[in-house]
């Protein structure tokens, strides 16, 4: 019963989104799902920063900051061992194939949708 309450319980996560409202949106309804959150970073500098001093169980990622592709972020991620999942107006189709697999939530995202795919990517 508890773990339904709170799936994200005890899982720290990265926001990396530069939409202050699709940010504001996503960091309340993982607060919602138990997590805590980290950032959110509204670009790649700050986004490197959490990576590099923060303890993150998984990350969101926005695509396109304010025109920088994101990847190399999930790149460093992934190379931690830190799952990344991406919550963007792109389809799966520009993701480099290093990062084909990647969960990939088209906006407008659903929130559910959202907390369940960070829930299974941490599992």
């Amino acid at each position: 019963m508890m773990e339904r309450a709170a799936p994200l319980a005890d899982l720290r996560v990265l926001v990396v989104e530069d939409n202050y409202f699709i940010a504001t949106e996503m960091c309340r309804a993982l607060r919602a799902a138990g997590a805590e959150i980290v950032g959110p970073a509204r670009d790649l500098e700050t986004g490197r920063g959490a990576i590099r001093d923060e303890r993150i169980d998984c990350a969101v990622l926005d695509i396109n900051l304010h025109g920088l592709m994101a990847f190399q972020l999930a790149t460093q991620l992934r190379a931690r061992g830190i799952p990344a999942i991406f919550a963007t107006g792109y389809d799966a189709s520009v993701l480099p194939d290093e990062l084909a697999d990647a969960i990939l939530l088209e906006k407008p995202v659903d929130m559910t949708a959202l907390c369940r795919a960070i829930a299974t990517s941490c599992s």
